[in-house]
Parts: structure tokens; sequence; C-alpha cells
């Protein structure tokens, strides 16, 4: 597995650093290799998370469509008054609803997969790079910090703004598609 980890890095080192080479100013250069690398990260993930909801969409309405059912059920008989019938649907309606709940929690964990090998190619750049915190930061995290530092905000920044392009971009039109219906099926 370490010689998998070794070659994966060794091959896109050439193109990841091409972004870390721009303008042969360092700290320009990073921050303009750290965005790029972080949105190649959000891209990827988001790609990977778009394609399982995709494959797996019949499986996501059947959940509902089962989680509606016990729904509906149950209120029948609590209306009918049966209220034992009423609580072993609810609990049912219930588990439908936090497997389905779950397994889009899962999902939406997978976006952060590609992140791991960005940090693992930043190591074998950047591990020696240390950047000076001025105080009162320098109280928190000590006198300066290394490349994680200023990944984790790029990276959240990058997500941020991919969700506002996302519905302008040719393939995350129709993935913005089925994350509005999701989105619509929650309570408000």
């Amino acid at each position: 597995m370490t010689t998998f980890f070794a070659n994966f890095n060794y091959h896109i080192d050439g193109f990841l650093i091409f972004f870390y080479r721009l303008t042969g100013y360092a700290f320009v250069d990073y921050i303009i290799g750290t965005i790029c690398l972080a949105f190649i990260c959000v891209v990827i993930g988001e790609i990977s998370v778009s394609l399982a909801l995709k494959f797996n969409r019949r499986y996501f309405e059947e959940m509902k469509e089962e989680m509606l059912t016990k729904e509906r059920l149950s209120m029948h008989a609590y209306k009918a008054g049966d209220v034992a019938g009423y609580k072993a649907l609810n609990k049912e309606a219930t588990d439908a609803w936090g497997k389905r709940f779950f397994t889009m929690v899962g999902y939406s964990a997978g976006i952060l997969w590609p992140i791991p090998f960005a940090m693992g190619w930043m190591q074998t750049r950047f591990s020696a790079v240390e950047f000076d915190i001025a105080f009162p930061l320098s109280l928190i995290f000590g006198k300066s910090v290394g490349y994680i530092f200023t990944f984790i905000p790029i990276y959240i920044l990058c997500r941020i703004v991919f969700k506002y392009m996302r519905p302008h971009l040719p393939y995350f039109k129709g993935v913005q598609k089925i994350l509005n219906e999701y989105d619509a099926e929650k309570p408000h």
C-alpha cells in the first residue's frame, strides 16, 4: 500500500506543482497552488458523490417511499384508534427516515475523501514550510503554523465558492436539481 501512495504522489507531483510555480513569488504561488489543489479536491469529491447519488437514486426513492407509506399508515392507525398499530408503524417510519438520513450523511462525508491524498502530497512538498503568526493568534497556535493550517480554510472557502458555482456548471446543473429535490423533502 505504501508503494501505491509513493507512486501516486510521484505521478501527480508534476501536475500539481505547476500551480505552485505560476508567478515566481513564493507566497503568492503557494496561495494560488493551494487554492487550485483545494478546488481540485472539491470537484473530485463532488463528482464522486454525485455519481454515487445517481447510481443509487432508485434505492433512495425506495427508502423515501417506505418512509412515507409507513408514516401514512401510522396516521390511519392513529385515526382508527389503533394505538399499538400507530406506535409500531410510527417506529418503522422513523427507522426508515433514520436509515435514509444516515445514508445521506455517509454520502456527504464521501465528499471529503480526496483531502487525505492532497494532504499527503502537500506533506511531501511543504512539511518544512512554516508561516509566522502574529499576536494574539500566536498565543493559541504558537509562533508558526504549517501547510495544514492554510489548506483547511482555503478548502472551506473553495467549498463555499463551488456551492454558488454548481448551478451554473454543465455537469453539476443536473446534480443541483437532485440536491434541490432532497432539500425540498426536508421538514422546515
